[in-house]
């Protein structure tokens, strides 16, 4: 488990790399938006699980939003990396397993353990509540896979679909994250599996209140 020593080493690698760049075309490439005023300065906005994140440039400071809540360190990491990611990317349309992206396998069992078997747990009786509730959180939108499942943009460029199976007498509930095939070239496999964690724990504790 990385300790906060290992984010703030992370976020300064990730800050120092993205400051030389242009920040228009920075926006440009991951579907965020450049913006410049008189009390901030240069800043892009950006959707990150049906939030808007702000950061100003180039001193890559992360702006508090409008509810308050400072964004956890796990997650401006995440999307200093989303940012570092885009260049070169294109939505492929092929969805994929996470196992399919590079050096999935080798994180693998965390990432079943951080999201998938947490998801299954939460939902995999009533897998109409994950569709309701992921719409309501994160504007998720329908999905042709399984039983029940929807598409949640968890960035602009990075579509992840969470996917159940109903159960049966004979087995029991299944289901799955998938991911467009881009997403190898946006985020590392091990950063997947944080994204998959932060879209999952949040509906769970939704979940937790309607029993």
């Amino acid at each position: 488990m990385p300790r906060i020593d290992d984010y703030k080493k992370a976020f300064e690698l990730a800050k120092q790399e993205l400051q030389p760049m242009n920040p228009k075309r920075v926006a440009d490439q991951s579907g965020s938006r450049f913006e410049v005023d008189d009390s901030h300065g240069e800043r892009l906005r950006l959707r990150f699980l049906n939030k808007e994140v702000t950061i100003r440039w180039p001193e890559i400071e992360f702006l508090a939003p409008q509810d308050g809540k400072e964004i956890p360190i796990q997650e401006q990491v995440l999307i200093l990396h989303y940012l570092l990611g885009c260049p070169g990317s294109k939505f492929e349309g092929e969805w994929i397993a996470y196992q399919e992206i590079p050096d999935g396998r080798f994180y693998l069992d965390a990432f079943v353990r951080r999201a998938k078997e947490p998801m299954l747990k939460a939902f995999g009786e009533r897998p109409e509540l994950l569709v309701d509730l992921a719409e309501r959180l994160y504007d998720a939108k329908p999905f042709d896979q399984g039983d029940c499942s929807v598409v949640v943009q968890a960035f602009p460029k990075v579509p992840v679909a969470l996917v159940i199976w109903r159960g049966d007498e004979e087995f029991p509930p299944d289901g799955n994250i998938l991911f467009d095939r881009s997403i190898s070239e946006i985020l590392s496999a091990e950063d997947v599996a944080w994204l998959a964690g932060m879209i999952i724990y949040p509906l769970m504790g939704m979940a937790s209140k309607r029993k």
